[in-house]
């Protein structure tokens, strides 16, 4: 593992400026340099980076962060590769330290589920070919599907006999650990074999190691599924996994197009004929992590559908998530009662390659005429109809290419051009304004988390939190912008006291009332280090462990207004200082107002306690002292209204 001290040199001594620079062209404006964004498409530039702060903010597509942060985007790299790839070029030498117990705990449990995987592989594949239950059933099933020796042998199929627990016992006298088995599914809480009596698919990763399994019924019994799968693991995700890609990757790369079926039979018939760009979703619709997987080895998805219209209209509407990636899809449709296995048994590769090149149609064009398809003469269906295209165009991030699509795809839904267009520049604003909006507003209730570092941030939401429709979190989140940002400002020179000082006294009282745990996170985080002798600038905050403290320190250290050198001209703001002069007036406003909310809050609540109050718990010694803390919170609210230039009525 990389060292704290090597990982601290590195975000210390990387340039954001330097290393964004390498990367995209920055024009200096004002104190901040500004370019078009590399991580969305934009003709205006909106990509603002901040060398006195070392971070960047895109106010189109809210991305931000630190260096470390812009490699691991750009460069999909994971934190310590962009680590490695930083000290590389600043010439860091790189301290590792040994595996901390821990970790290599880890690892050894991982490693033992993959070889649990390998074990049962080897059973499946063993029962398959040498024993007459799985020749006579299994194998039999294979070769009537057409499949040789040598492909069964490749994609390591197998056969799962009826023995209720068969696989589990020889797992057992191989001194496998019975909780291993059940991690991976493979045995049952009660010690019984998942897969019994099903042809069985291995699931590699695309590292070619087994991940998972799928078992085939034969079964004319139709109480039984049809497939089973393992379940989810510490080594498999099916959302970050495509059968058969470890296969394919390579001629993917080089065929520059991924062929994307349905089934596991499908993959291995395509790759049996030499057709071997081709992987399956394995039944689910195509998920962000597979998306990203493919585009590792090509731009081109050429999507083959066997279903029927209802199907496929379905598997049509995840496909914009490939539109989003800026991937190219073409599709196929194969004739009715056909899959790809059928079709390639009956016409062979020739004739299925030809079909592929003569029947392949651009998505959006499929999508636009089927859907026209059911519209008739309805302008409720058809209007409908435009803005799930329009919605889809929007997706594209490319410019020429969303050109080139709404062109064509006005002359098929018989509207202008320019109506068109401006439909799907709404949407792209609009979407533009939710991502500002995400990347803006107040961070969401979550439960505090431990000690974490960078490697292994742990998820800090909590979706159990009560969702308050009418919170304080505006306030709350102004006191911590003014933390963030001037914490270390010195608040009165007479004393020597702090800004953050200033609001940690300040908020005493009331931070047990804050409506968002992770500002009161922030709040307890800066308390803590300051009681050790350190007050945090913003630096600290951007290099925090936790992701989601990184992105709030980045949205508030950012603007997207550059302020207009007026004083060279000899002109001052006459009003009030310039921004980063006027911290102290920030401080005291952001805590007035917040200070107000939580007095009209427990007032409320006071007022609803009396209303509520029988005449019996009028008389007690706890409604009196109510009605004093009442007084004492109504003077407070009309000294704190009076301070901020406020009538209370």
């Amino acid at each position: 593992m990389i060292t704290q001290k090597t990982i601290q040199e590195v975000m210390n001594t990387a340039r954001v400026e330097d290393v964004i620079g390498d990367f995209i062209n920055l024009k200096r404006r004002g104190v901040n340099m500004i370019g078009n964004c590399p991580f969305h498409d934009e003709k205006t530039p909106s990509f603002t980076v901040s060398p006195s702060k070392n971070i960047y903010k895109c106010f189109g597509c809210g991305k931000g962060g630190d260096s470390v942060r812009f490699i691991m985007d750009h460069e999909k790299l994971s934190f310590p590769e962009s680590i490695r790839f930083l000290a590389n070029k600043y010439k860091i030498q790189i301290e590792e330290t040994e595996n901390t117990a821990q970790e290599i705990e880890h690892k050894q449990v991982t490693d033992s589920l993959y070889i649990v995987n390998d074990f049962a592989r080897d059973y499946f594949t063993d029962v398959l070919f040498n024993r007459s239950e799985g020749r006579n059933i299994g194998l039999s099933y294979f070769k009537e599907r057409g499949f040789r020796d040598s492909t069964i042998k490749k994609f390591e199929l197998g056969y799962a006999t009826e023995e209720r627990d068969e696989l589990t016992k020889r797992a057992i006298d191989k001194k496998f650990n019975i909780e291993h088995l059940r991690a991976v599914g493979l045995t049952s809480k009660s010690d019984l074999d998942f897969f019994r009596s099903r042809v069985m698919f291995t699931i590699h990763n695309v590292s070619g190691k087994v991940v998972a399994f799928a078992g085939r019924t034969l079964s004319s019994d139709k109480k039984q599924p049809k497939y089973i799968n393992s379940p989810e693991s510490e080594i498999y995700n099916k959302r970050a996994v495509l059968y058969g890609l470890y296969f394919a990757k390579e001629t993917i790369r080089k065929e520059d197009e991924c062929i994307l079926v349905e089934g596991y039979t499908d993959v291995i018939s395509l790759h049996q004929g030499q057709i071997q760009n081709v992987v399956a979703s394995s039944g689910t619709s195509l998920t962000k992590e597979q998306i990203r997987l493919i585009k590792r080895y090509t731009q081109n998805i050429k999507i083959i559908y066997d279903g029927d219209p209802a199907g496929i209209k379905a598997a049509l509407r995840g496909l914009d998530l490939v539109l989003e990636s800026d991937m190219n899809v073409k599709l196929v449709l194969l004739p009715d009662g056909q899959d790809p296995d059928s079709f390639m048994s009956q016409h062979g590769t020739e004739a299925f390659v030809n079909y592929l090149k003569e029947k392949e149609e651009d998505f959006l064009f499929f999508k636009t005429k089927l859907l026209l398809t059911e519209t008739g003469n309805d302008p409720i269906r058809k209007t409908a109809v435009i803005r799930d295209i329009v919605s889809s165009i929007a997706k594209i991030p490319d410019t020429f290419k969303r050109t080139l699509y709404i062109r064509q795809c006005s002359s098929m839904l018989d509207l202008s051009e320019n109506i068109l267009n401006n439909e799907v520049n709404k949407t792209i604003k609009f979407d533009l304004k939710n991502k500002r909006l995400d990347a803006t507003a107040p961070l969401p209730s979550e439960q505090a988390s431990g000690q974490e570092d960078w490697l292994n941030p742990k998820p800090i939401l909590s979706s159990d939190e009560p969702t308050l429709i009418f919170n304080d979190a505006w306030q709350e989140r102004a006191v911590c912008s003014v933390l963030i940002n001037f914490g270390q400002k010195i608040y009165d020179e007479n004393t020597g006291v702090t800004v953050a000082q200033y609001i940690l006294e300040s908020v005493q009282d009331i931070l047990s009332y804050f409506d968002i745990v992770q500002y009161q996170k922030i709040i307890n985080e800066v308390a803590e280090q300051i009681s050790i002798g350190y007050t945090p600038d913003h630096a600290w905050f951007i290099a925090h462990r936790n992701e989601e403290i990184r992105e709030f320190a980045v949205n508030v250290l950012s603007s997207p207004y550059v302020y207009a050198s007026w004083e060279k001209k000899e002109m001052f703001l006459q009003t009030q200082k310039m921004p980063e002069e006027n911290y102290i007036n920030d401080a005291n406003n952001a805590l007035l107002r917040l200070q107000l909310r939580k007095s009209r809050r427990v007032i409320k609540e006071l007022k609803s306690y009396f209303e509520d109050a029988s005449s019996a718990e009028m008389e007690t010694e706890e409604y009196q002292i109510n009605m004093k803390v009442m007084q004492v919170l109504i003077q407070q609210r009309n000294e704190l209204a009076n301070k901020l230039g406020m009538v209370t009525l």
